[in-house]
């Protein structure tokens, strides 16, 4: 399943909508992602599943790219 990751590139900085950053990582849960990203010091705002439709949507933006762990 492909999941949709708001987050701060670091842990020590408030979350503000206007540095919010999308990450695309493929897992089988929510705890996979945490998982995968956990070395790298991002503080995760919100993790959620893509359906089929939503993905395909997300896959039309050319800022789309899947994060590689």
């Amino acid at each position: 399943m492909m999941y949709k990751v708001y987050y701060q590139e670091d842990k020590k900085e408030a979350p503000v909508r206007e540095k919010t950053k999308v990450a695309y990582i493929e897992a089988e849960s929510v705890r996979e992602v945490r998982l995968m990203l956990k070395e790298r010091n991002y503080n995760i705002e919100y993790v959620g599943a893509l359906t089929d439709a939503h993905l395909e949507y997300e896959r039309q933006n050319e800022d789309f790219t899947v994060l590689e762990h």
